[in-house]
């Protein structure tokens, strides 16, 4: 026989788990997205293959409630079919814009006065763990081409490097899932919390 305490403990681990549904959720709409204070954190696509991957990442910008992506170069742009079946919508709230090279994005970010950090595997790189940065800069991360990385003319301007520590035997993360692992470690860093 179960006393009291030892039947709440028993109830506590055999929970079941429901999810959570979009009504209760509380998520903006398009429109409250725009309006509403964005983090300062920009994402340049440097000449990115796939569009599944570019779509990914306006998901990803959508839900950090990101300022905005910078489409450079060979990167494919909305509206597109294969960047709206990953955005799922996200091409509608995340602003956005093209550049036909991504040293021109670079330097427009650097003159608005952003801090510009290349995130691939340099001499000079520092382990993502070990990046800080500091309440309210402005901060843009430059994710390269899925085979050649960050272009050489892009590093050479870049204020800062970082790289995802890795263990395995690759010596690369795609670039949708970078884009998540960077994103949340610097969303962390900051400090925000969602409110709920």
């Amino acid at each position: 026989m179960l006393i009291n305490s030892e039947k709440s403990t028993f109830v506590r681990c055999f929970m079941i788990m429901i999810k959570t549904s979009p009504s209760e959720m509380n998520r903006l709409t398009v429109e409250e997205f725009k309006a509403a204070e964005k983090i300062p954190v920009v994402i340049v696509l440097d000449n990115i293959r796939s569009q599944n991957n570019v779509g990914s990442v306006f998901r990803t910008a959508d839900a950090f409630r990101l300022e905005s992506l910078c489409l450079c170069g060979i990167t494919a742009v909305p509206p597109h079919r294969e960047i709206h079946k990953t955005a799922l919508g996200a091409t509608e709230s995340v602003d956005w814009r093209y550049f036909e090279t991504t040293v021109e994005a670079v330097k427009a970010l650097k003159t608005a006065g952003y801090r510009i950090v290349a995130v691939e595997q340099t001499r000079q790189s520092t382990l993502l763990h070990q990046f800080c940065t500091e309440s309210g800069e402005k901060l843009a991360f430059i994710f390269g081409n899925e085979v050649n990385g960050i272009g050489e003319e892009v590093l050479a301007i870049a204020d800062a490097s970082i790289e995802i520590p890795q263990f395995g035997t690759k010596h690369s993360i795609n670039i949708s899932v970078a884009v998540g692992i960077v994103i949340w470690d610097v969303f962390s860093k900051m400090k925000i919390s969602p409110e709920k």
